[in-house]
């Protein structure tokens, strides 16, 4: 199952060292999410990674950053629901219902359902679908290998995925709450994690 970093929503000093360090253990994409920032610090970020990791990074905003970084593709939301005019290359996209699932998946890459669990870092978010649910949608041919389950990802509730049909999952604050992206400086715990994750994964 492929596994999905979803990047804090805020620039740290350790970022592209703990990137970096996850691409070395096998992550498969990070997805580069920062809203309502300027456009130079997701350059810097950039920048300071090696350019063999541009092709596993997928960015959320400031669309141009694929072109000049030779990234992976874009993903589009309700921020940003639209491709650029002309725009050729990898498109994925988050939903958040099956009904709008129906209708996002063609012409993507691939697409984020969610919440399929409880939040991890919003207390008040909760599943929203039920397991029947999930299970009747991977019968019906809903959920296949071009959908990654988004929402509450963890070591704990990731084996239960290939079960539900999904080709992936996008982990965040299961990974992203190890680390204190304030005053952090070691990682290791990070690292271990991510580990018992791509071991959860199969």
């Amino acid at each position: 199952m492929k596994l999905i970093l979803l990047s804090t929503a805020e620039f740290f000093v350790e970022e592209d060292k703990i990137i970096n360090a996850l691409f070395d253990e096998g992550l498969d994409l990070l997805h580069l999410r920062k809203p309502q920032t300027e456009p130079v610090y997701s350059e810097r970020l950039l920048t300071l990674l090696p350019p063999e990791c541009h092709s596993r990074i997928v960015v959320h905003e400031h669309f141009y950053l694929k072109e000049e970084f030779n990234l992976r593709g874009i993903h589009l939301s309700a921020a940003h629901p639209e491709p650029p005019s002309g725009f050729h290359g990898q498109i994925s996209r988050s939903v958040h219902s099956l009904d709008e699932l129906k209708n996002a998946r063609e012409g993507m890459d691939y697409v984020f359902l969610s919440p399929i669990f409880d939040s991890i870092s919003y207390p008040d978010r909760h599943a929203g679908y039920t397991s029947q649910q999930l299970y009747d949608a991977a019968r019906a041919g809903l959920i296949d290998r071009k959908v990654m389950a988004a929402g509450g990802i963890s070591s704990e509730t990731l084996p239960l995925l290939s079960d539900y049909g999904f080709g992936g999952a996008v982990v965040s604050g299961d990974l992203w709450h190890r680390f204190n992206i304030h005053s952090g400086l070691d990682y290791k715990e990070v690292i271990a994690h991510f580990r018992k994750l791509r071991k959860a994964a199969g």
